[in-house]
């Protein structure tokens, strides 16, 4: 990867293969042109993720203007406006790198970014997350919002790997995802459902803590945890030790 922009223009569709699990299970919400229409508005991921997109969003955005000053890898793109806030956020000398699998996820990235004046800061990446084609260390920060439980476990396995090998040794990962509630959580028993019918790989992160087996594969990292909205959801700060 270079530090020029590659024109969207260029990405082509069957570039870069789409995972097969991708297309078996989410070929609905990810991959069809159509359903990336439909689904990347705010009020819908605010009401699937029971109103607290926006709080998890702004608390991600906080966490990252306070970690180290660098470049930033967004991996796998996210419906809603994170990436233009992330833009929105970077300081002078900054870039923001969104990497995703599907082409017209990132031609979607393009066609919102209302920042031209920014748009040299803004890097858009065809890529599977189990290769990220950048060298290691090239990042001070990167970030996994609401990807992790959409994955086999190898394949997140593989993709956390991937995204503290490109990570400098002073650098910060943040990972955003679903969390464990409280068994008496009143939320519980519909996100159990949605999960069995839509999420098949998403039950693993309450079946198993996602910085217990972080710990076990990764003893070098140094976690800090944090639980929102009874629990439901994690946000993971994460920094490789020097």
């Amino acid at each position: 990867m270079t530090d020029s922009l590659e024109p969207l223009t260029k990405v082509k569709v069957t570039a870069v293969p789409v995972p097969d699990y991708l297309i078996r299970y989410y070929h609905w919400a990810y991959v069809a042109p159509s359903a990336i229409r439909f689904w990347d508005h705010h009020f819908l991921v605010q009401l699937i993720l029971f109103g607290q997109y926006k709080r998890l969003k702004d608390r991600t955005r906080m966490l990252l203007r306070q970690g180290p000053t660098g470049h930033l890898l967004q991996i796998a793109c996210v419906y809603g406006s994170l990436s233009h806030d992330l833009l929105d956020d970077l300081q002078d000398n900054e870039s923001l790198t969104v990497l995703d699998v599907v082409a017209e996820q990132l031609l979607q990235v393009q066609r919102k970014n209302s920042h031209p004046h920014k748009h040299h800061r803004l890097r858009l990446l065809q890529a599977d997350s189990q290769n990220i084609p950048c060298p290691s260390a090239h990042y001070s920060k990167t970030l996994l919002f609401f990807l992790l439980h959409e994955q086999p476990e190898p394949v997140r396995r593989q993709t956390v790997a991937e995204a503290l090998r490109v990570l400098q040794s002073d650098g910060l990962l943040i990972i955003v995802d679903y969390h464990r509630p409280a068994r008496l959580h009143p939320l519980r028993p519909l996100v159990a459902l949605v999960f069995r019918f839509l999420e098949p790989f998403a039950h693993d992160l309450w079946a198993h803590h996602l910085d217990s087996w972080l710990y076990q594969e990764f003893p070098e990292i140094q976690i800090q945890k944090t639980t929102h909205f009874a629990g439901l959801y994690q946000i993971l700060q994460i920094r490789k030790s020097s």
